[in-house]
């Protein structure tokens, strides 16, 4: 079974940087992805970005255009863990950052289909 675990969250002043980790085990899938998402209170749930094992030739990373500027989801395959870089932190970032994975079909394309999830971690941006 995969599980997922997100780390790095936490109060951070508005200009201010954090880098979330998405730990991953239990794939059975050759090729997998791992994405970001994010749900602000009285919000709908965001994906703000996403990220093969195998990213470039599949069309991956991908980024929310609203954060394309300021967030860089990287992967080391060798920890089976998704960063997610975030600079230039705004209050509009607050929220619950949850990282969710699927494995990819064949001659299917990454970052559709998402099969786990992990409990989140909370980001809070003061002005």
């Amino acid at each position: 079974e995969v599980q997922l675990k997100e780390s790095g969250g936490g109060l951070v002043q508005a200009g201010g940087s954090l880098r979330l980790s998405c730990a991953a085990s239990g794939f059975t899938s050759d090729d997998y992805f791992i994405g970001w998402f994010r749900q602000a209170p009285g919000k709908e749930r965001e994906e703000v970005s996403c990220i093969s094992n195998n990213p470039g030739s599949d069309g991956s990373p991908i980024y929310a255009d609203s954060v394309k500027d300021r967030f860089t989801i990287s992967m080391d395959n060798g920890k089976n863990t998704v960063y997610l870089q975030i600079n230039s932190l705004k209050p509009s970032d607050t929220a619950v950052y949850y990282c969710a994975a699927g494995g990819i079909p064949p001659r299917g394309l990454p970052c559709y289909d998402f099969d786990y999830w992990g409990q989140g971690t909370q980001v809070t941006v003061s002005s």
